[in-house]
C-alpha cells in the first residue's frame, strides 16, 4: 500500500475516536474548553479526509487534460485545511464568549476530562509524527498541513488538560472559557502559517535558494555547461527545465543520448523529478 494512503488512513482512524471521546465527556462535564476540542478534532477528522483523497489523486499518472500531473492537489488541499483551522477557531472563540458572558454553568467530571485531554495529547503526538515522517519521505504537503493540524491538536489538549487541572483545584470556573479562547489563538497561528507554505506553490514557486544551490552543485560535479535554469514545485513533484550547451560538432544522435543521460541522472536523485532540456551548440571554453 502507498505510504501516504496508510498514515492518512491511520490520521482518520485516530480522529474519529478522538472525536467521539471529546464530545461524550464535553456533553457531561459541560466544559467548553473540552467541546472546543471536540470541534478541533472534527476538524482534523475533515482535513484528515482532505488528505487522504488528495495525495491518492496527486499520485495519479499525468493525463491529456492535465500533461503535468496532478501533484497542486496537495496544495490545494493544504490552503483547505489552512481555512478550515480558522473556522474551526472562530467556532471556539464564539462557543467562549457565549460561556464567558452567560449564565453562570456547573463543569462536572473535571478530573474525567481532564484525563481525556492528555489521551488525546498522547495519540496525536504519535500519528502527527508519522505523519511528518512520511511527509518528509514523499514531500507531502498534503501530510504535512495533516500533521500540523495534529500538532496544534497536542499542544491545545495538553493546554485544555492542565487548564481543567487547575480548575479542579482552585475552583475558578472562568478559566475553561479562557483557555479555550487560548487554544483558538494558538490555532489561527499555526493556520496562517500553513496557509502561506501551501498557497505560494500555486503560483510555480521556483525550489528554495538552498535546493537550487545543491542542484547546481550537483550540475557542476556532472561537468554539465547549462545556462537558463529554471525550477518550480508542484505539490511532490518537481520541475527542472534548463538549456544544455553541447558542442557544434556533436551530432543530433549524440546530443539527444547526453541530454538523456543528465534527466536520468537528476531522476535517479530527486524522486518525483520531471526534466525538460533545450540544446544549445557553442563551442567548448578552455
Amino acid at each position: 500500500m502507498n505510504p501516504k494512503v496508510k498514515v492518512a488512513r491511520l490520521s482518520i482512524a485516530s480522529n474519529t475516536l478522538l472525536i467521539i471521546m471529546k464530545l461524550v465527556i464535553g456533553v457531561f462535564s459541560g466544559s467548553v474548553s473540552i467541546i472546543s476540542e471536540a470541534i478541533h478534532s472534527m476538524m482534523d477528522l475533515l482535513a484528515a479526509l482532505i488528505a487522504y483523497f488528495s495525495v491518492r489523486v496527486s499520485d495519479n499518472p499525468p493525463d491529456s487534460k492535465h500533461p503535468y500531473g496532478h501533484g497542486k492537489v496537495e496544495n490545494i488541499s493544504g490552503v483547505i485545511e489552512a481555512l478550515l483551522i480558522f473556522v474551526a477557531a472562530a467556532l471556539i472563540i464564539f462557543e467562549a464568549v457565549r460561556k464567558l458572558i452567560g449564565e453562570p454553568y456547573e463543569l462536572e467530571l473535571i478530573w474525567l476530562g481532564s484525563l481525556v485531554m492528555f489521551i488525546s495529547a498522547g495519540v496525536n503526538a504519535y500519528v502527527s509524527h508519522k505523519l511528518y515522517k512520511t511527509a518528509r519521505q514523499t514531500n507531502s504537503i498534503a501530510l504535512e498541513a495533516d500533521a500540523l493540524h495534529l500538532k496544534t491538536d497536542v499542544y491545545t489538549s495538553l493546554g485544555v488538560g492542565i487548564g481543567l487541572g487547575l480548575i479542579s483545584i482552585t475552583k475558578i470556573k472562568w478559566l475553561d472559557p479562557v483557555v479555550a479562547m487560548c487554544v483558538a489563538m494558538l490555532i489561527i497561528y499555526e493556520s496562517f502559517s500553513l496557509l502561506k507554505k501551501a498557497f505560494s506553490p500555486l503560483l510555480d514557486t521556483a525550489w528554495s535558494e538552498d535546493e537550487i544551490q545543491e542542484l547546481r552543485e550537483r550540475l557542476k560535479d556532472m561537468n554539465v555547461n547549462y545556462h537558463d535554469l529554471r525550477t518550480r514545485v508542484a505539490g511532490s513533484h518537481r520541475f527542472i527545465d534548463m538549456h544544455i550547451e553541447i558542442s557544434s560538432d556533436i551530432s543530433v544522435g549524440e546530443a539527444h543520448l547526453y541530454c538523456d543521460q543528465i534527466e536520468e541522472e537528476l531522476s535517479n536523485q530527486y524522486e518525483n523529478l520531471s526534466v525538460v532540456t533545450h540544446v544549445e551548440p557553442c563551442e567548448w571554453k578552455n
